[in-house]
């Protein structure tokens, strides 16, 4: 597993996004549903489903996200409209901190994409009501950080890439 890439969203009035880097682990776990189940549940990721990802902007702001691209490829937006377009496809994992917006912006007819979240918490879904913002912010602030990397455990780059700078 190589280095995890890291981007940065801006909270634009709609969509908070975070302090925290977004993390994309390319070609990170085979690309098997069951198997990265397994990964993210070793490693305290749990809650876990499968399916693909919403095509619409939204963001949790109770929990952070990890993604395990099990099958197929697709485009996703990070960071609201004004964020970037990312590539994902079978085998990346892509840990998304709470607030960051994601949206589907089209993929393959077979992408799979396994879900899960630290200690197995709940989510919300918010889709950048400028109304629910504030609100969000202070959720998004009381949601801790997470024991260990979903991929690669407790000595994984989220808890040093989380807390060397985590500041926009």
């Amino acid at each position: 597993m190589s280095d995890a890439e890291t981007h940065r969203f801006a909270d634009d009035g709609r969509f908070p996004n975070s302090a925290f880097p977004l993390l994309v682990y390319r070609c990170a776990l085979p690309p098997d549903p069951a198997a990265m189940e397994r990964a993210f549940a070793a490693h305290g990721w749990s809650n876990a489903w499968r399916d693909g990802i919403f095509r619409y902007h939204h963001f949790h702001s109770i929990a952070h996200e990890v993604l395990g691209i099990a099958a197929g490829e697709a485009r996703v937006a990070f960071g609201g409209p004004s964020g970037r377009e990312v590539s994902v496809r079978a085998g990346d994992v892509v840990v998304i901190p709470a607030g960051v917006a994601h949206r589907n912006m089209g993929g393959s007819a077979d992408l799979l994409v396994v879900g899960a979240y630290p200690g197995g918490g709940d989510y919300d879904i918010r889709r950048g009501d400028p109304a629910e913002h504030d609100a969000a912010v202070r959720a998004i602030a009381a949601v801790p950080l997470p024991d260990s990397d979903p991929v690669s455990g407790r000595d994984g780059g989220l808890r040093r890439l989380w807390t060397e700078g985590g500041q926009l």
